[in-house]
C-alpha cells in the first residue's frame, strides 16, 4: 500500500475523532442562544486555557511561523513578542467584560459596545469591521489545512479538496454544538499541537545538523542576514525597525480584540478563570519555539522553496521519518488550523446575527440559532473561495486582518475606563481609524518608516474619539455606571 494512502487513513482517523468530540460536546448545553454562543457561561480553567491558546496559535503559527523563520529569519520573532504583550491587558479587561456580560446578557463584542454606546449604526459598523477581519483569518486557516493535506498526500488530495474535507468536519460540529464544540475540540487539538511541535522542533535540527547549536552555527556562517534582527522582508531586503515594531504593536493591540477571543470572556464561569488563563498563557506560547526551530532547520537543507509556508511539510516528507510520525504531524497541523477556524466561523456568524440582524429584526431563540447556522455556512463558503487562491502568505494575510480588528481597541477601553466617552465619539473614531488603515493598506508606499497601516489608523482613531466625545453631550449616567462601577470588576 502506498505511503500516501496510509497517511490519508491516519488523517481520516484524526478527523473522525475530532468530529466525535465536537458532537458530544454540545449534549450538556441548553437549546438557547446563550448556550450556542456562550456555552451557558460555564467554561472552566482547562477549557479556557486550551481554547485561548489553540484559538490564538493557528495555521499561521504552525505553518506560517516556520515559513517566516525559513525565508525571513529573525522577522518571525515578532510572533513570539506580541503574544506576551497582547494578553497582559486581558488580566484586567477580561474579568470586567465577563461580569458586565453576565449582568447585562451580552454574548458578543458588539452587544458589549452598544450597551455603553447605544447606536444601531455602531452595531452595524462593528459587524462590518469584524467580518472584514474574520473572513481573511478563516481563509488563512482553510488554506493551512489544504497545504498540509496536499503536501503529505503527494498531491493526490489537492489543496482545495483537503481544505474542503477538514472544514466540512468543522462545519458539522459547529453547526450542531456551537461554542461547546469549539471549546472541547480546541482542548484535544491544543494537546496535539504542543506535543507534535516539540517533537518535530527538537528532532529535525538533530537529524539535519547534529543539534540546535550546530544548526545556528551553520546558518550564521552561510546566511548571517537571517539571524540579524529585525530580519528580512518578503522581497529579501532588511525589514525596517519601524515595520518590525509596528507589526508587534498592532498585533498585541489587536490580539484580545478579535471577536472570537473577546467573546470567550462571556463563556467563562467567573473572572478568576480568565485571570488564571492569562497567567498560564505563556506556557502555551512556548510551543512557538520549536516551530521556529523547524523553519530554521530548512534554511540550509532546502535551497529555495517557492512557497515558504510549505517548508514544514516539505521537511517532513524529505527527512526519513516513520509513517506514524508523518501522520501525527498531519494531526498537529490540522489541529492548528481547525482549532482557530471553528472559533472564527462560530464568531463570524454569531456577530452577524446578534449585532447585524437582531437590532433591526425581532427574532425568537430558535430563529436566531437557525440563522447563525446558516451564516456559518455562508462564511465558510466565502472563505473557502479565497482559500483556494494562490500566492498569499499566511502571515501577511493575518497581519492585514490585525490592522482592521485593532480599531476596536479604543472604544472597548473607552467604554470601560473613560466616563466622558460618547456614542458619536466612538462612531467617529471607528470610521476615521478604519478608513486610515484601509488607505495605507492600499497605498503601502505612503506609510512613513514602514509603519503598519493598522497602527497609523489608531494614531488617527484615538484623537478623533477624544475630540468628538468632548464636543458632544455626555452619556446618561445609568449607561456609564454599569461599565465603570467598581462592582463590575472581579
Amino acid at each position: 500500500m502506498a505511503d500516501w494512502v496510509l497517511i490519508t487513513a491516519m488523517i481520516a482517523a484524526y478527523l473522525g475523532l475530532t468530529l466525535f468530540v465536537g458532537l458530544r460536546a454540545g449534549r450538556g448545553t441548553s437549546a438557547t442562544v446563550t448556550g450556542f454562543v456562550a456555552g451557558d457561561r460555564n467554561f472552566g480553567f482547562l477549557v479556557m486555557y486550551f481554547v485561548t491558546g489553540a484559538t490564538v496559535f493557528s495555521a499561521f503559527a504552525f505553518l506560517g511561523g516556520p515559513g517566516w523563520a525559513y525565508s525571513r529569519g529573525a522577522a518571525a520573532f515578532y510572533i513570539l513578542s506580541y503574544g506576551v504583550l497582547g494578553m497582559v491587558p486581558w488580566y484586567v479587561v477580561g474579568p470586567k467584560v465577563a461580569r458586565i456580560g453576565r449582568q447585562l446578557g451580552h454574548v458578543t463584542q458588539g452587544q458589549f459596545l452598544t450597551g455603553r454606546f447605544p447606536s444601531r449604526f455602531l452595531s452595524v459598523l462593528i459587524v462590518l469591521i469584524s467580518v472584514a477581519a474574520l473572513i481573511p483569518y478563516i481563509t488563512l486557516q482553510m488554506r493551512g489545512a489544504g497545504i498540509v493535506v496536499e503536501a503529505v498526500t503527494e498531491g493526490h488530495v489537492p489543496l482545495w479538496a483537503g481544505a474542503a474535507i477538514a472544514y466540512g468536519i468543522v462545519l458539522i460540529y459547529v453547526l450542531v454544538s456551537g461554542v461547546a464544540a469549539v471549546g472541547w475540540t480546541n482542548t484535544l487539538q491544543g494537546v496535539f499541537m504542543i506535543v507534535i511541535a516539540w517533537a518535530l522542533g527538537l528532532y529535525l535540527p538533530y537529524a539535519l545538523y547534529g543539534g540546535i547549536g550546530p544548526m545556528f552555527e551553520a546558518i550564521l556562517a552561510e546566511r548571517p542576514e537571517l539571524l540579524a534582527t529585525p530580519g528580512l522582508t518578503a522581497g529579501g531586503e532588511p525589514w525596517t525597525w519601524g515595520g518590525y515594531t509596528s507589526a508587534i504593536l498592532i498585533s498585541a493591540i489587536g490580539l484580545t480584540m478579535w471577536p472570537h477571543l473577546f467573546m470567550k470572556a462571556f463563556t467563562a464561569r467567573d473572572g478568576r478563570i480568565i485571570q488564571r488563563t492569562v497567567v498560564w498563557f505563556p506556557t502555551f506560547q512556548l510551543f512557538l519555539l520549536p516551530v521556529f526551530l523547524i523553519g530554521f532547520a530548512g534554511v540550509l537543507f532546502v535551497d529555495e522553496l517557492p512557497r515558504p509556508d510549505f517548508i514544514l511539510p516539505y521537511l517532513i516528507l524529505n527527512v526519513d521519518l516513520p509513517l506514524i510520525v508523518v501522520g501525527l504531524f498531519c494531526a498537529g497541523a490540522l489541529s492548528a488550523s481547525m482549532s482557530t477556524g471553528d472559533a472564527l466561523l462560530h464568531a463570524t456568524a454569531s456577530v452577524a446575527v446578534e449585532d447585524g440582524v437582531r437590532p433591526f429584526v425581532d427574532l425568537d431563540e430558535a430563529r436566531q440559532r437557525q440563522l447563525i447556522r446558516l451564516l456559518v455556512l455562508a462564511a465558510g463558503g466565502v472563505a473557502y473561495y479565497f482559500a483556494v487562491a494562490e500566492g498569499i502568505s499566511l502571515v501577511v494575510l493575518l497581519l492585514t486582518s490585525y490592522g482592521i480588528i485593532a480599531q476596536l481597541a479604543p472604544p472597548v477601553l473607552a467604554a470601560l475606563f473613560w466616563s466622558r466617552a460618547t456614542t458619536p465619539g466612538a462612531i467617529a473614531g471607528l470610521l476615521a481609524g478604519a478608513a486610515t488603515a484601509l488607505l495605507f493598506f492600499f497605498q503601502p508606499d505612503w506609510r512613513p518608516f514602514g509603519i503598519h497601516e493598522g497602527l497609523l489608523g489608531l494614531m488617527v482613531h484615538v484623537p478623533v474619539l477624544v475630540i468628538v466625545s468632548l464636543l458632544t453631550p455626555a452619556q446618561p449616567a445609568e449607561q456609564v455606571r454599569a461599565y465603570l462601577s467598581p462592582a463590575t470588576a472581579d
